[in-house]
Parts: C-alpha cells; sequence; structure tokens
C-alpha cells in the first residue's frame, strides 16, 4: 500500500515567519555627524570672515597717532534648498488582509520610504553636484560637500576644484593611488587655515587602504598567557602631527574621494523638516507623499578638505 506523503496531502499549512529580513545599509555618517539648524527661505545663506594675515612688521611709534584702521567686510555664502520625496500607495484591500511580517501594509512602506528618503540625502551631500536655482519646470538643486571644498585639496592630472565654491562641481581627474602622504599634505593645510581636522570619510576600499598607513593607532594587542591572541584589522583613529582623526567609511560617497572633516563647520539646514502629507482619494486607495527640504551649510569651506582622483586598487 502506497505511503501517503505531504505532497499528496491537501490544507497544509505554509511555514512563513512573521518577520522581513533586509540589510539594505541605512547609516547616514556624514549627516550623523554634522550639526542641524533651520533655513527660513529656498535661498539660504550665512557669514564667514577671516581675521587679517600676521603682521611681524607691527610695531608701533612711541606716542604717534592711532593708525588708519583696515577694515574688511564678512562674506556672504549661500545655499539653495533641495526637495526630497517619495510617494506610497496602497489599496484598501492590501491593508487589510492578514499579512506576515507587519500588521499595516502602509506603516510598513512610509517606514521603508523614510529610510530610503535618509539615503538619497546622504548620496546627494556627498556627490559632486552643483546649487541650482530651479524654475518652473526643473528642481532646486543645492550645492553638495564637493562643489564646496576648494582650498584644502590634493587632486589627480587635469582634476580641478570648483570655479566658485557652492556653485560649481569639481572636475575629475586622472585616478592615482591613495597614500599617507596625500592624507598629510590635505590634513597640514586644514591646520594652515585655521582647522582641526576630526574625520577622515571614505569608501570601503579607500578605508582598507588607509588600514595600512603608518599613523593609524592601536592595531596590536599585548598577549599574555595561553590565552587567544585577537588581530584587529580596523583603522578607526589615525594620529597625525596635529590631531586624531576618526577614519570613518561611508557606503553613500563616492569611491574616488576622501573627505577630511570638522563637523563643527557643516550643518544640515532644514527648511521643511520630514513630514507626510496625504494626498487626495481617487479610488480604493491611499496615496501618502513623504517630504523632506533642506541644504547644506557649508560654514567654512576652509575647515575642510578632500584627496580625489583615488582608486583603491592601485
Amino acid at each position: 500500500m502506497p505511503t501517503y506523503k505531504t505532497n499528496d496531502a491537501i490544507g497544509l499549512r505554509e511555514d512563513l515567519i512573521d518577520t522581513i529580513y533586509d540589510i539594505s545599509p541605512t547609516e547616514t555618517p556624514f549627516m550623523s555627524s554634522i550639526g542641524k539648524t533651520k533655513a527660513t527661505a529656498t535661498f539660504h545663506e550665512w557669514q564667514t570672515d577671516n581675521l587679517a594675515a600676521v603682521n611681524t612688521g607691527n610695531a608701533a611709534v612711541e606716542g604717534d597717532d592711532a593708525a588708519s584702521a583696515t577694515l574688511a567686510p564678512t562674506t556672504r555664502l549661500g545655499n539653495y534648498t533641495q526637495i526630497v520625496q517619495k510617494t506610497v500607495q496602497v489599496s484598501g484591500t492590501l491593508d487589510a488582509v492578514n499579512k506576515a511580517g507587519r500588521k499595516s501594509e502602509k506603516a510598513y512602506q512610509l517606514a521603508k520610504a523614510s529610510a530610503e528618503l535618509k539615503r538619497d540625502m546622504e548620496a546627494i551631500l556627498l556627490s559632486n553636484q552643483a546649487r541650482a536655482a530651479g524654475s518652473s519646470s526643473s528642481a532646486r538643486k543645492l550645492g553638495s560637500v564637493l562643489s564646496w571644498i576648494k582650498t584644502n585639496t590634493n587632486k589627480g592630472t587635469g582634476g580641478a576644484d570648483p570655479a566658485t565654491i557652492g556653485q560649481s562641481a569639481r572636475t575629475d581627474g586622472t585616478v592615482r593611488a591613495f597614500t599617507e602622504e596625500q592624507l598629510k599634505d590635505v590634513v597640514a593645510k586644514v591646520f594652515d587655515q585655521g582647522g582641526t581636522p576630526k574625520i577622515l570619510m571614505v569608501g570601503s576600499g579607500l578605508k582598507q587602504k588607509a588600514s595600512t598607513f603608518a599613523g593609524i593607532a592601536g592595531q596590536r594587542f599585548n598577549v599574555t598567557g595561553m590565552k587567544p591572541s585577537t588581530i584587529i584589522g580596523a583603522a578607526d583613529i589615525y594620529v597625525s602631527d596635529f590631531g586624531n582623526i576618526s577614519v570613518v567609511p561611508n557606503r553613500f560617497m563616492r569611491s574616488r574621494d576622501a573627505l577630511v572633516l570638522d563637523p563643527e563647520y557643516a550643518a544640515l539646514a532644514y527648511l521643511r523638516p520630514f513630514a507626510t502629507n496625504e494626498l487626495a482619494k481617487t479610488g480604493d486607495s491611499e496615496k501618502t507623499q513623504l517630504l523632506c527640504e533642506f541644504t547644506l551649510e557649508m560654514r567654512n569651506e576652509a575647515a575642510h578638505g578632500g584627496i580625489f582622483d583615488l582608486d583603491a586598487a592601485l
């Protein structure tokens, strides 16, 4: 008599666990490290200033009249706000049926859209994007980090810094190997301008390259007795001549760039923080827009630096 098996039976319940697994990265190291502030117009502005150059000939004759004042005005800078958005549309039936891994399809999709917007914003901020005023038929765009960094750079052959900071994109040059000498060069330039670099932000390939630099701290541990040893391969702190610099990997930046940053001198300026807008119903579904309007406030670009035109494979 043949054995009655599962593939002959009717009515077996499905084996679907009540969890949804998603390993898509959601960390946004750049946005998380810089400040937060508020914008009040679509063109957000701020001012920078510099002290006069050091004068080693500064000596006054006793009893002389005071010298005439030579004063310089501040520099006024600005950036356009950029709107980013996602739209979620879920049918009434889908939200009503019993689902695995989530109770409300709408809530689940909105949570996904929020994470996706944060990733988009991080990538936009770190891209090579010139600012644009926009029009009735084109979107406003903010000037990204790369459009601001001009004073302290190290670039490949043919590479060029932005023609006008905050307004122009940079010109990519011929790629070359990432070396510690390049990093030292830019860190020293930032220091000479008065900055205090605190973060080296790089993609995965350049992070591994930076781990081989001589200035990396704490890669070895003394092991005593019979305990197994631990090999530390990560480079978290680079000890420069001008202070410790955290080496931070970022999945959403270009693989050819290494940014030397002081988070104190950059901020996200929100004209409209994250908000949901329930759109008009046109049938048996709910449409929701998730929206944010923001810009980059590069408080003083000379506090930052960049090593550009790099190839981790070289």
